[in-house]
């Protein structure tokens, strides 16, 4: 079963999946104009300075706790595993391509929020609902599309969002603290329930207390080990960017290893064309689509560019990748390397921070995913179910579910793509339209302080 399923998920992650994900970031930053470069500042400061049309548009959270939704979702172990495997299979180069996919991703990014937002319905408990599974249906009137990318999602959401998660902070305790698998499954179980029974106002609140904490304490941690040795620094880049053209990789030592490395890690660590996050974006109170568009994409800049290059680069750093490590092992050798016993302590830790964070996000995904198909009244139930699943994961070995997951993940991609380039018109044509009114704010404010 296991060498059947590694098959199949080479197969639906090999090189006409990867194209078609950077292919259409590629395509969406020409199309939009490089929007992603030109108007960052202005979505950084919408992220953390929401204005007042907050209170006055129709949503369940706030613009900020939209992002830190989908970032809590997103920030996960593959930050520290993924980057890692992609180091040791690729070469230091695959970070590099990592970057690549990131810069296009946040147009992916972007154009995924604009049409949550667009299509979004209001449920019969009078909160918003939105996704890919809406924009196929209503935006592309291929509704079918729509059911595929929720069954996948569904599924999706009990293997990478719930037991590879609950599974890896299980283990992360138990090797470094030995903390019996049992008691942190119960922990974990009783943790999330008490924050996914809230829907997604209770998810919000807490994913915006907490993933900034989570987050810091990863990038505080790199930054003390870069400013140490910052002489290190220099070297580390030029390699980075020298075997991003060249290729060391274990793999094969050619250059399309370093690529596909590079291209499949970043993809996995920002999920951009996967259609998870605008699940989040489409509960955001805005007033405009490309307004919470904006937001969003800068999801994309705070994971793969600022948390994945920590990793990718004090691993490059303590140059360790070819010792036979390999993921956490490798990322946790290579932060002890710099901090001795507490930078193993420091991985650790925020293994079991990013992958509860993960737990919590796709939560909300696939409660989405379910009600889509099986209406609002399967949501208690889908919670329910959730919560138990945690304590399962958290005490089995579940390699089959790895893999499954990687299936399921490249198989949401596909249809979501597909709506992506089908209605990219709908996306330029709102972009146009919201970039016209920030102009017109501008003015304002400047007159205003003026």
């Amino acid at each position: 079963m296991l060498d059947i399923l590694s098959e199949i998920s080479a197969f639906v992650w090999g090189p006409p999946t990867l194209i078609l994900i950077v292919g259409t970031g590629l395509y969406l930053t020409f199309r939009l104009g490089f929007l992603q470069i030109t108007a960052l500042p202005y979505a950084l400061k919408y992220a953390f300075s929401p204005k007042k049309q907050d209170k006055k548009s129709k949503g369940d959270i706030s613009h900020y706790q939209a992002l830190t939704t989908a970032m809590a979702a997103t920030i996960g172990t593959g930050n520290i595993v993924g980057v890692a495997t992609a180091v040791v299979l690729g070469g230091p180069g695959a970070v590099f391509w990592m970057w690549i996919t990131a810069i296009f991703g946040m147009a992916t990014k972007y154009a995924e929020a604009v049409l949550a937002v667009k299509y979004r319905v209001e449920n019969s408990k009078g909160e918003m609902s939105g996704g890919p599974m809406y924009y196929l249906e209503k935006g592309l009137k291929q509704k079918w599309l729509g059911v595929l990318f929720a069954i996948f999602g569904a599924i999706a959401a009990f293997g990478i969002g719930n037991m590879v998660q609950s599974n890896s902070v299980s283990d992360a305790l138990e090797s470094s603290f030995s903390v019996p698998t049992w008691i942190t499954g119960i922990v974990l179980t009783i943790l999330t329930g008490l924050v996914i029974l809230g829907g997604i106002k209770s998810i919000g609140r807490v994913t915006a207390f907490f993933v900034p904490i989570m987050a810091l304490f990863y990038i505080i941690g790199g930054l003390i080990i870069m400013v140490i040795n910052f002489d290190m620094i220099p070297s580390a880049v030029s390699l980075i960017f020298t075997d991003a053209f060249t290729g060391s990789a274990l793999g094969g030592g050619i250059l399309g290893t370093v690529i596909r490395y590079g291209v499949a890690r970043g993809v996995f660590s920002n999920e951009a064309g996967l259609g998870s996050a605008p699940i989040a974006a489409a509960a955001a109170k805005t007033d405009y689509p490309g307004r919470q568009g904006l937001v969003s994409m800068t999801q994309v800049l705070f994971d793969t560019i600022i948390v994945c290059s920590i990793t990718g680069i004090t691993i490059v750093m303590a140059n360790m990748y070819s010792s036979g490590l390999d993921g956490a092992p490798l990322t946790s050798a290579s932060f002890s390397a710099f901090l001795g016993d507490t930078g193993g302590y420091l991985v650790t830790i925020a293994v079991v921070f990013f992958a509860f964070s993960t737990l919590v996000g796709w939560s909300y995904y696939g409660e989405k995913c379910f009600s889509y198909l099986f209406k609002d009244k399967a949501i208690p139930y889908y919670r329910l179910v959730f919560v138990l699943v945690v304590f399962y994961g958290a005490v089995e070995v579940i390699d089959v579910v790895w893999l499954m997951a990687d299936i399921m993940n490249a198989l949401m991609a596909i249809p979501n793509l597909i709506g992506l380039l089908g209605l990219s018109g709908v996306v330029v044509y709102e972009t146009k339209k919201f970039m016209k009114v920030a102009k017109e704010e501008k003015a304002k404010e400047k007159a205003g302080s003026a």
